[in-house]
């Protein structure tokens, strides 16, 4: 089995990307999402937050205080040490489910996450697939897909990684300046490619 990471900035593709992987039985961690939901549910974790940030961050009924967190993170000037004790957890975790996907006997298995190649987390896949298109297809993707202002997009997409810079440590890049068929092509052509290369029948 081989274990591929797919990164890129936001608006670049890589959900789209991803759906068709899914959609062929490969098994995908969205870490974003799993990061989320251990901090809502591990307990170890819980209180790692909370000894750091504070009783707030979580409301009196267990569920996390994001609004207060991102506050006391965010803004704060403290992502790096909000990372430094939720990312441990997430890569325990995806350990866990990567383990459960090779045992299935799936040939491939997948994680998203827009830091991968500015974090040094590069290590853990075997495979590192980047999504790449122009700034302003994904200004004019994000802006449709969330009803965000311009202004607003241009701000996140900064606080992202230079992937173009980055992209001499991916080894595929996936340019979609396209139609969102090509891309579903190429996700799917690149399926079977690492399918093979992973040495596994195609389930």
């Amino acid at each position: 089995m081989l274990h591929i990471g797919v990164t890129g900035g936001i608006g670049s593709g890589k959900s789209t990307f991803l759906r068709v992987w899914e959609q062929l039985g490969v098994p995908v961690v969205y870490a974003d999402d799993l990061a989320k939901e251990l901090m809502a549910t591990d307990q170890d974790l819980k209180e790692k937050i909370v000894r750091a940030f504070g009783e707030p961050s979580y409301r009196p009924d267990g569920s996390l205080n994001r609004k207060y967190l991102a506050e006391a993170a965010f803004a704060a000037g403290r992502v790096e040490e909000l990372n430094e004790i939720v990312h441990p957890a997430v890569y325990r975790e995806l350990e866990v489910r990567k383990k459960r996907a090779e045992e299935s006997g799936s040939p491939l298995f997948a994680h998203e996450s827009a830091l991968l190649l500015a974090s040094g987390r590069k290590g853990v896949c075997d495979v590192i697939v980047l999504i790449v298109s122009r700034e302003d297809e994904r200004i004019r993707r994000v802006t449709e897909r969330d009803g965000a202002d311009q202004g607003s997009v241009v701000n996140r997409i900064r606080k992202q990684p230079d992937f173009e810079r980055l992209s001499g440590k991916a080894d595929y890049v996936v340019h979609n300046d396209g139609s969102i068929s090509s891309l579903e092509n190429r996700a799917e052509e690149l399926y079977r490619e690492l399918v093979k290369k992973s040495g596994t029948m195609e389930p």
